[in-house]
């Protein structure tokens, strides 16, 4: 085993005494910026949810998982002209009565993935489609710029 890897100056270690030092310190000073927990909640979201991500010659196309979702569970949108954000909630069954549960592995809660889109993407034309549990979303691409043609000038005899 290398045991550099578990030496004090790893960043790992830095961060970890940061994180442990600015809990002594938030107690007294409030304006320490420390992560709150709706940003906490929404970097799990986004690390729970696996993506593919595919290139067509004239789309992109983002396929997820998404099993036992209805169309309303699923939010689909570009923001800031560049930004496709995915998000969502699976919502736990309704508990009947006599029943219990001997084991629950299946995720509950809110999800979310955010891709910076390429320059060429067409964010007018995005289309979502999820079936049998995947969610297909499909970014078309804007039409290659035209190169400039060469400017023919009328040379005039004075």
């Amino acid at each position: 085993m290398d045991f550099r890897v578990l030496s004090w100056d790893n960043p790992f270690y830095n961060n970890l005494r940061n994180l442990m030092d600015l809990s002594d310190e938030t107690a007294s000073n409030k304006n320490v910026s420390v992560p709150t927990q709706t940003y906490m909640r929404d970097a799990k979201a986004m690390a729970a949810t696996a993506a593919d991500i595919k290139e067509h010659p004239n789309s992109y196309v983002f396929v997820i998982d998404m099993p036992g979702l209805k169309k309303g569970d699923i939010k689909v949108e570009v923001e800031d002209d560049n930004v496709l954000l995915i998000s969502g909630e699976r919502k736990r069954e309704e508990e009947k009565e006599g029943v219990k549960y001997l084991r629950m592995e299946r995720r509950v809660g809110k999800f979310m993935r955010k891709f910076v889109l390429p320059e060429n993407a067409n964010t007018d034309a995005v289309s979502a489609v999820c079936q049998d549990g995947v969610l297909t979303v499909t970014v078309q691409k804007l039409p290659p710029p035209q190169p400039k043609k060469p400017k023919t000038i009328e040379v005039k005899v004075a």
